[in-house]
C-alpha cells in the first residue's frame, strides 16, 4: 500500500527546503527525498565551502600585494590538508543538522533514487509514495562532455575534497569553476592551465572586465588558452594529457590532474519524467510556466532543475522554492522577478555583475550613458595594493534609470548589492549617487561610478 502526502519534494538544497517547511508549516503532510547527502550543493558541495577556501586564497594575496609596505610576507603559505580540515567543519555537520531540522518540522526524511511511476506517485527503493503535488528541485550535474577518456576528469565536487592539491592542474571551460578554482590552487602553489573553446571566457560578465580578470590571471602565472577545444582526453603513467584543436592545430596540455570546468546541466536524467506527462530538456531543464508549474498540473519544479529565467544561483533557487510554496498553499497568483539579481565569480580579485551588459542594452533599444574605468589608482585599490579593478556603470537616458551595473576589485561582491538594491527597488541614479556612504570604504566609490 502506497504511503500518502500533500507534498512529495526531490531535492533537499535550498529549493527544496523553501517549499517543505511552508508547506509543512501550513499543516500538510510532507516528505523529502534525496539521492545525495542531505544540504543541497550550495552548502556541501559548491558555494560555502568553495569561499573557504577563496578565504584562505584571498589572505594570502592580501599579504603579498602588501609585501614591501609594511607587510613581510614570504614565507607566507597555505597548507592545503589544514585548510581542508578547517572547509570540512563547515561541511561535515550539514547532512546530519539538515536531516534533524526536517525531523523537528516534521517533515518525513527519505534517502534514495526518486523516480516518478505516475502523474501523482513516485518510487523509492521498494516504495512508493502518492502525493497531491510533487516539487522537482534537484539542481545540477557536471555536462556530458563527450569526449574520449572524459572518465578521466575530476569534476568540482571532487576537487573541493582533495587532501592534497596536485602540482599541475589542467581546466576544461573557461566559467565560474575554472577561474575560481584556478585562483585558489595558483595562490597555494600549483601551476595552473585553462582551455576554454571560446573567444571570451566567463560569458556572463562585461568583456571588457573580463579582460582584466584574464589579463591578472595570467600575470599570476595560469597558461590561459582562447579559443581551444578540447578532443580528448589520456592517461599514462602518473600524468594526464588534454588533447586540444585551435584553428586546425593540434596540441597537448599535460597535468597531473584535469578537472571538469565545462558547465553544468540540470540533474533531472533519472527521474522518469515521461511517466508523469512532464515535459523537460536535457540543457534547460523541467519546463515551466510563469507560476513554476510544469506540464502536469500536480507537478512544479525550482532552482538550478528548472528552465526559468533566473541565473543558476543559490538566492534564486531559495526565492523560487518560496514562490513554488506560495502557489501551492494559495493558487497560482505568485511569479519570480527576476530584476536586479546579482552574480559574482570569486576570483582574486572578485567579478560582480547586475542587470543588463552593454550588449544586451544596445539589442533592447535603450538609449543610455556608460562610465567605465580602470581604478588601479583610486584609494580604494591603491591602500591594499590591489593593481586590478575597474567598473562599468549603464544609466538609461530620460529616465535615470540603473540599466546594469559591473565591477571588478577588492569587495566588488559587496558593492554590487548596493547597485541590486538600486535596480530592483528603482531608486535613480542620482539618489544613490548623493547617498552619504561611510569613508573611507568601498561603498562610498559608488558616487563616482554614477
Amino acid at each position: 500500500m502506497a504511503d500518502k502526502y500533500d507534498l512529495v519534494a526531490i531535492g533537499t538544497g535550498s529549493a527544496a527546503s523553501a517549499v517543505a517547511s511552508r508547506c509543512r508549516a501550513a499543516g500538510w503532510r510532507v516528505a523529502i527525498v534525496d539521492s545525495l547527502p542531505f544540504g543541497g550543493t550550495c552548502a556541501l558541495r559548491g558555494c560555502d565551502p568553495k569561499k573557504v577556501l577563496v578565504g584562505a586564497a584571498d589572505a594570502i594575496d592580501w599579504a603579498r600585494r602588501m609585501n614591501g609596505k609594511g607587510i613581510r610576507s614570504e614565507q607566507l603559505h597555505i597548507d592545503w590538508n589544514e585548510l581542508m580540515r578547517f572547509k570540512r567543519s563547515f561541511t561535515e555537520p550539514v547532512a546530519k543538522n539538515r536531516e534533524e531540522n526536517f525531523r523537528r518540522a516534521g517533515i518525513e526524511a527519505f534517502h534514495g533514487l526518486a523516480r516518478f511511476v505516475g502523474p501523482n506517485a513516485l518510487e523509492i527503493g521498494n516504495r512508493v509514495l502518492e502525493t497531491r503535488y510533487a516539487v522537482i528541485a534537484t539542481g545540477q550535474r557536471p555536462a556530458d562532455l563527450g569526449i574520449p577518456g572524459q572518465e578521466h576528469l575530476t569534476t568540482s565536487d571532487q576537487f573541493l575534497e582533495l587532501d592534497k592539491l596536485p602540482r599541475r592542474i589542467v581546466f576544461i571551460g573557461g566559467g565560474y569553476i575554472a577561474f575560481e578554482f584556478g585562483h585558489i590552487a595558483m595562490r597555494a602553489g600549483s601551476q595552473v592551465t585553462i582551455l576554454h573553446r571560446g573567444a571570451q571566457p566567463l560569458p556572463r560578465f562585461e568583456p571588457d572586465l573580463v579582460a582584466q580578470v584574464v589579463e591578472k590571471t595570467r600575470d599570476l602565472g595560469a597558461d590561459v588558452q582562447l579559443g581551444t577545444a578540447a578532443e580528448r582526453v589520456a592517461a599514462s603513467s602518473n600524468r594526464l594529457a588534454v588533447h586540444t584543436s585551435r584553428g586546425g592545430e593540434k596540441r597537448a596540455f599535460e597535468g597531473d590532474m584535469v578537472v571538469h570546468a565545462a558547465g553544468r546541466v540540470p540533474n533531472i536524467g533519472d527521474l522518469n519524467l515521461e511517466s508523469a506527462g512532464i515535459q523537460w530538456d536535457g540543457k534547460r531543464g523541467v519546463r515551466v510556466n510563469e507560476f513554476l508549474q510544469t506540464s502536469n498540473p500536480a507537478v512544479y519544479a525550482a532552482g538550478d532543475a528548472a528552465d526559468t529565467e533566473g541565473p543558476p544561483l543559490t538566492p534564486v533557487a531559495g526565492y523560487e522554492g518560496v514562490i513554488v510554496a506560495l502557489n501551492l498553499l494559495e493558487g497560482n497568483h505568485h511569479k519570480p522577478d527576476y530584476t536586479g539579481i546579482p552574480t559574482v565569480v570569486f576570483t582574486i580579485p572578485p567579478l560582480a555583475s547586475v542587470g543588463l551588459s552593454e550588449e544586451r542594452a544596445r539589442q533592447q533599444g535603450l538609449r543610455f550613458k556608460t562610465k567605465h574605468e580602470r581604478t588601479t589608482n583610486w584609494y580604494s585599490s591603491r591602500r591594499v595594493g590591489e593593481s586590478t579593478s575597474g567598473y562599468k556603470v549603464l544609466v538609461e537616458e530620460g529616465t535615470d534609470r540603473i540599466l546594469g551595473a559591473h565591477l571588478l576589485g577588492s569587495q566588488a561582491e559587496e558593492v554590487i548589492n548596493l547597485f541590486a538594491l538600486a535596480i530592483r527597488s528603482g531608486i535613480p541614479a542620482k539618489d544613490l549617487k548623493n547617498a552619504l556612504f561611510a569613508y573611507p570604504s568601498h561603498g562610498s566609490d559608488v558616487g563616482y561610478m554614477l
